[in-house]
């Protein structure tokens, strides 16, 4: 007798409420909560002795390769980089455990925010063994300690829906901005001149530059119908747009560079490194990248 499985691959998921989206007390309590869980701009200057802005760059580019490769949800980059920021403003670390910090932020990220969160096991593997398992535990006991065991962050991904069932004007057009607006939030989260800006701005100007990019709205007003909603000054709403257009222009830029237009691969020289196929090449210390 043959059986049929009928099950899918596929998660299922909730509808999203109108009652949550449409009440303005929801927005209300996730700006009067998103400072809460805001980093410190000044930490490379203050705290860390060690890690410098480019190191980070580099190891949340790795991250945001780990999440893209394993379909992470989206939530699950911003928010570990919103981890690891705010465990950098209170602990200060050596340049070779950064990127065992941001393995851990992944976990905890996923552990969160994933039906199938990542194993410990494979993020060992995506850093090429140059981390254990028991240091992978012992640093996600720490960063627990550090962040109060206080993980569910405000992140600009919170307040995507809140704005977008506000100005969208159909399902197919919020359905395009909201992908686009998810591209620019992930690549804020990379670059850390946008520490300083609170989530809600984030989610402003990334949605205020995806529509302006695809639908060729008037930015002005725009601009005025994000200021109505988050009660943001616009002046600072055009200035975070505008520093999200840049970087993305910077960055297409740079790939216009390779030869492919593709980013610049890593090399890496380690003594930890072990070759795993069908695994990507990843950095085990900032310092040992070739570009």
């Amino acid at each position: 007798m043959n059986l049929m499985c009928c099950e899918t691959e596929s998660q299922r998921r909730a509808y999203e409420d109108p009652v949550l989206l449409k009440d303005y007390r929801v927005l209300q309590n996730l700006l009067q909560t998103e400072d809460r869980y805001m980093p410190s701009p000044t930490y490379f200057s203050c705290v860390q002795t060690d890690i410098k802005p480019y190191m980070r760059k580099m190891v949340s580019q790795w991250m945001l390769e780990v999440c893209e490769e394993q379909q992470c949800e989206e939530e699950v980059f911003p928010l570990a980089m919103n981890y690891m920021d705010r465990f950098l403003t209170v602990v200060d670390i050596p340049r070779t455990r950064l990127q065992l910090l941001g393995a851990v932020c992944m976990f905890l990220a996923s552990k969160l925010k994933e039906t199938n969160p990542l194993t410990s096991e494979k993020l060992v593997i995506y850093t090429d063994r140059s981390i254990t398992l028991e240091e992978l535990t012992e640093m996600e006991l720490l960063v627990l300690s550090k962040l109060k065991w206080d993980l569910s962050a405000v992140t600009p991904h919170d307040f995507l829906e809140q704005i977008l069932s506000r100005i969208c004007p159909d399902q197919e057009s919020c359905n395009v901005i909201k992908k686009h607006s998810q591209t620019f939030i992930a690549l804020c989260s990379t670059d850390c001149k946008f520490i300083n800006y609170p989530p809600s701005m984030i989610a402003a100007g990334s949605v205020g530059a995806a529509a302006h990019g695809l639908l060729k709205t008037d930015n002005t007003k725009m601009l005025q119908s994000l200021h109505q909603i988050l009660n943001i000054d616009v002046d600072c709403l055009k200035s975070c747009q505008d520093q999200i257009e840049q970087t993305l222009s910077s960055n297409l830029s740079h790939m216009a560079q390779s030869p492919e237009s593709a980013p610049p691969k890593v090399e890496v020289h380690s003594t930890h490194r072990v070759q795993h196929e069908g695994q990507p090449t990843t950095p085990t210390d900032v310092q040992d990248i070739v570009f």
